[in-house]
């Protein structure tokens, strides 16, 4: 079997085109795992994961925990709130605390962006990102392009549009260097106080004109606004952001087109969708999350993989 150019998934940005292949493969055969009536399979009986959040998480930490138990790998999860970060332990104490424990594997969420790369240079364990800051989170990337490909057979070629707060979002990055990787075409749209300086030497495309970018693109990625990571005010409110950058079924339904609507999680309905949109059958929301446990699963497969060795 081929295997992972990586020992750790830090970002999108250290894989090859190969990888990802490789690990969409890989989750096919997952996914056919999950839907059996026994869901689990034997294959990390013998290696010990470390959930590490820092930062809260509700979908990606439940979504890991319950990849880790379908492999049947031992789990410990680690809540920053309530450890001793709060005396002011240092990260690599925290880590190698718990790798004392016999840890194989840490999967890792962080305000710091970097924190990944960091830790990987100094602990003697494979490092998942699980998101760092607003620089990137790699499985989410990894399932979004895994849920185009799923829908429409296959990215290479497809026009996608990120569509939101692309100036504080994670996602956003590590969609772009994703779906590039595959050859798709990428656009990004929202507020020009809410696109970051850089975005056009990235390749893509910039549109801050929704009705536009929506008749351009085959999928709308649709990101909520991340309040929490703002420290002063972006756009006037957050009906004047609805009314331009919000979807809703009517402007759906004035396309000439089809097209598929995504959102990573968590959604603020009524703000970037409306309930209409996220429950209507152009929306693959729901089959991003059970694509996200059956991706995990191989991410975790493909890196234990090298472990044993």
């Amino acid at each position: 079997m081929s295997e992972l150019s990586v020992n750790h998934l830090l970002g999108i940005k250290y894989l090859t085109k190969q990888d990802i292949d490789l690990i969409f493969e890989t989750a096919d055969q997952f996914k056919e795992v999950i839907n059996r009536p026994i869901k689990k399979v034997p294959s990390l009986r013998d290696i010990t994961i470390a959930n590490l959040f820092f930062e809260n998480s509700t979908r990606t930490k439940l979504s890991f925990e319950l990849a880790e138990k379908r492999l049947s790998a031992d789990v410990i999860n680690f809540s920053a709130s309530q450890s001793s970060v709060k005396k002011g332990e240092t990260l690599i104490d925290t880590v190698n605390n718990i790798l004392s424990m016999k840890v194989d594997m840490v999967v890792m969420r962080h305000p710091n962006p970097g924190a990944g790369v960091f830790l990987s240079k100094h602990v003697n364990a494979s490092i998942i990102n699980a998101g760092d800051g607003a620089h990137e989170h790699p499985t989410q990337a990894l399932l979004d392009s895994y849920s185009i490909r799923e829908k429409l057979g296959s990215v290479k070629g497809k026009n996608v549009v990120i569509v939101g707060d692309i100036l504080h979002s994670r996602v956003a990055l590590s969609n772009i260097y994703a779906l590039q990787l595959q050859g798709a075409n990428v656009m990004v749209c929202g507020p020009k106080t809410l696109l970051p300086k850089y975005i056009k030497d990235l390749g893509v495309k910039v549109e801050t004109n929704l009705k536009k970018a929506l008749e351009w693109c085959d999928v709308a990625n649709m990101l909520r606004v991340q309040n929490e990571r703002m420290d002063i005010s972006y756009f006037p409110s957050t009906r004047e952001y609805t009314q331009q950058f919000g979807v809703n079924k009517e402007l759906l339904d004035s396309l000439d087109k089809e097209i598929v609507i995504m959102h990573p999680g968590p959604i603020n309905r009524g703000v970037e969708i409306t309930s209409d949109v996220a429950d209507s059958k152009q929306a693959i929301i729901l089959n991003q999350v059970e694509n996200g446990v059956a991706v995990r699963m191989a991410v975790i497969y493909l890196l234990a993989s090298k472990i044993k060795q």
